[in-house]
């Protein structure tokens, strides 16, 4: 087996000093000149190796990327929503519009940080929004921005015959509008109950948390009759890496220390689009 180093580029253009820098003594493939090339090698970079590249190349905001030659472009993909496909944790957004964005945002990352358990400090934060009108999260939801790249990463896999599946432990309230508006065939995510046109603090359960992303990514294999190994899946927050881990091809995106110290494939600095020339994928074959 075989793999690939590769270099994309975000705002510096990408030159055969990057390249050389890495001192991999292999010829390049150029997918997109100064935006990003495969370096082939024989032997699997350790962590180690590439965290280094990553502070070699960071300053010139280069991503680097190591997958294997064999079975590259994957034929499933999972994303995470808030934060990943869109800039925002819509939940600290509604709480921002009723005035608890201070305290609520302050638990929501702990919690994407790995520091506190998801699920409860989701009901958590959902019970401090008790009696908040539906109304908020419409505006919210409705003016929600869109990661750039997003359209372009969901249209290139769904162009490769990939069913394209958003997983968020945020609420369908959101989800289902995200989702259609990027393209997502399915989606999942929480419940929020809500009477009367008001939140009534609670989530329906069961929780959709990291094991539950995890376990969603096998339904989907097990009823597409594909393996793990098949799957490209991408997120943010510590909720996000069972899942990540368990896929073939497991990206974070903006990702926290967490992630960051576990994944050898994170985009740091480029855009969504930078997860198609992971998989050898350019503008011309999306």
């Amino acid at each position: 087996m075989s793999f690939l180093v590769t270099l994309v580029a975000s705002t510096t253009p990408l030159t055969a000093a990057h390249v050389a820098a890495l001192d991999l003594r292999a010829v390049p493939h150029w997918m997109a000149v100064g935006k990003a090339v495969d370096i082939p090698v024989h032997e699997k970079p350790t962590h180690a190796q590439i965290a280094a590249w990553r502070v070699l190349l960071g300053p010139d905001k280069i991503d680097v990327f190591v997958t294997s030659s064999e079975n590259r472009v994957k034929k499933l993909m999972l994303s995470d929503m808030d934060s990943t496909i869109v800039a925002e944790e819509t939940l600290d957004e509604v709480a921002a519009a009723v005035g608890l964005g201070e305290v609520i945002s302050a638990l929501t990352a702990r919690s994407m940080r790995g520091e506190l358990e998801f699920e409860d400090t989701l009901r958590a934060r959902v019970e401090m929004l008790k009696d908040t009108p539906a109304a908020v999260l419409t505006k919210i939801r409705d003016n929600v921005t869109y990661n750039p790249g997003a359209h372009e990463l969901v249209a290139g896999m769904r162009a490769q015959g990939a069913p394209a599946v958003l997983v968020s432990g945020g609420f369908t309230y959101f989800s289902g509008h995200i989702a259609e508006a990027t393209g997502f065939d399915f989606h999942h995510a929480n419940v929020l109950e809500i009477l009367n046109g008001l939140l009534t603090g609670q989530v329906i359960p069961p929780i959709l948390g990291k094991n539950t992303k995890r376990e969603i990514l096998e339904e989907y294999c097990e009823r597409l009759s594909l393996t793990p190994a098949d799957v490209f899946a991408i997120g943010d927050g510590a909720n996000d890496l069972p899942m990540l881990q368990t896929a073939g091809l497991g990206i974070g995106y903006r990702p926290k220390p967490l992630l960051l110290e576990a994944l050898d494939n994170c985009i740091i600095h480029g855009d969504l689009t930078a997860a198609l020339y992971a998989q050898g994928l350019t503008p011309t074959t999306m």
